[in-house]
């Protein structure tokens, strides 16, 4: 990809996928590898960050002998996640603009 990923980029699309509900870290990271580059290394310090920001938090759940570990959005992190989408769409445009003329 051409386009550089920021911390805010990759924090929005966790947001985002957990706006549609709980995820384990693992497929998270897979979800967002189906659009960017990313290693599952880059991942977890966004997600702690963002659990540390109070916009997700964590339960465990054992599957098959094991703890996975799943992230739950929270109201503030659903007020974050509407933010980005604002300003996504805002930047968006401006974007489009620039290469549309």
């Amino acid at each position: 990809m051409l386009f550089s990923i920021n911390s805010g980029l990759l924090d929005a699309c966790v947001l985002a996928i957990l706006s549609r509900g709980d995820e384990y870290g693992y497929r998270l990271t897979q979800e967002v590898k189906e659009v960017m580059t990313i290693s599952e290394s880059t991942l977890y310090p966004v997600l702690r960050r963002l659990q540390k920001s109070g916009w997700l938090t964590t339960y465990d759940q054992p599957i098959q002998g094991r703890n996975r570990r799943y992230y739950h959005i929270t109201e503030e992190g659903r007020a974050q996640h509407a933010l980005h989408l604002d300003e996504w769409k805002d930047y968006r445009a401006r974007i489009e603009g620039i290469f549309r003329g």
